[in-house]
């Protein structure tokens, strides 16, 4: 009876995710420097065709950006509960592998190496795609070094010193470039790292979501073996589990789904981090069934709120979205953790 009470507690706040969800996202259509009412987005969503600066405004702009905040939610908060998962640790993050320094790297190479070559020619003829290019590139170098290593080390607390140690280095490297750059370059390149769902148009999204899906279907592959995971990998070993095809699978799914997200929005911190923390607190359970379904809407939700928050209404201005993850989840965390005495372990 109290399992089957339980599941109802869980489902009810996973349905109440998902809710959410979907009327932040209609509100982050009416954010913006063009009032458009709720109403109205609800209208032009659903509604027949209207030739409008309305409709064009919320089909070409809007629409996009909510679409990419809400993307950036989900995979960012899921990479986080897998590596949370594999390293049995809570301060274990998406960026935890150098995954995002690698991104960080391969466009402060473009931005700030090329681009004093090229003079920004470069730029007009490629647009955003170079940039998003060379974060993929930089991404997936990272992820070769990280496989290499998990081949050879058996201790998984080893890979993850070894993840912060290439993060470390990848970071000096990058400030050396920043220290040499141009003002121009540089203020460019520091844009960039303040993260944005911005500048993804209606043509990018669809690349946005083959980025991701694979990364989502290949952790759905992994969480039956994350729950035994949990108890310890040797126990995991007398279940049949092959613990290095399982860390691969992981960390080939959190590199599609971080690698992408930062390609395209810039590193974003907090999310990935907290969420799942939201959730197991929450939720009460390290269910990874459970607390993936849970942390797909959770995260999509917190990222369209700061979304909704970064467009300031009523103004022109918009903050960077780091800064708002950050001033709106640390907040909400402390106050869970002072609020909830008893924390599911994970």
């Amino acid at each position: 009876m109290r399992v089957g009470k339980k599941w109802s507690i869980n489902y009810f706040w996973i349905i109440l995710f998902i809710l959410l969800t979907v009327i932040l996202f209609c509100f982050d259509l009416s954010a913006g420097t063009t009032a458009i009412s709720f109403k109205q987005v609800i209208r032009l969503l659903f509604g027949p065709y209207q030739d409008t600066g309305d409709w064009y405004v919320v089909n070409e702009f809007r629409f996009p950006r909510a679409l990419t905040a809400l993307l950036a939610g989900i995979a960012l908060s899921v990479s986080g509960l897998q590596m949370q998962t594999v390293f049995r640790n809570p301060l274990a993050g998406p960026y935890v592998l150098g995954i995002s320094s690698g991104a960080s790297l391969g466009v402060a190479l473009v931005v700030i190496g090329f681009s004093s070559f090229f003079m920004g020619n470069i730029f007009s003829i490629s647009g955003n795609w170079l940039l998003i290019l060379s974060a993929w590139l930089g991404s997936a170098v990272v992820l070769i070094v990280i496989m290499a290593v998990s081949l050879r080390v058996r201790d998984i607390m080893t890979i993850l010193i070894l993840g912060m140690m290439f993060g470390s280095a990848i970071s000096a490297i990058i400030s050396i470039l920043q220290y040499f750059s141009g003002e121009s370059a540089l203020k460019a390149f520091v844009i960039w790292t303040m993260g944005s769902v911005s500048n993804v148009s209606s043509k990018q999204i669809w690349v946005l979501f083959a980025g991701i899906i694979p990364g989502l279907i290949t952790a759905l592959f992994t969480l039956k073996s994350s729950n035994a995971v949990l108890l310890g990998e040797n126990y995991a070993r007398t279940l049949g589990i092959n613990i290095k095809s399982y860390r691969i699978l992981v960390f080939i799914s959190t590199s599609l789904l971080t690698g992408t997200i930062t390609a395209f929005c810039g590193p974003i911190g907090f999310i990935g981090i907290a969420v799942p923390h939201i959730c197991r607190m929450i939720l009460q359970t390290s269910r990874q069934e459970t607390l993936f379904a849970a942390s797909i809407f959770a995260g999509s939700a917190l990222m369209l709120a700061s979304d909704i928050i970064s467009q300031i209404p009523g103004s022109e201005t918009i903050l960077p979205i780091n800064a708002v993850t950050s001033l709106i989840g640390i907040p909400v965390v402390i106050w869970i953790i002072l609020r909830k005495k008893k924390i599911t372990s994970l």
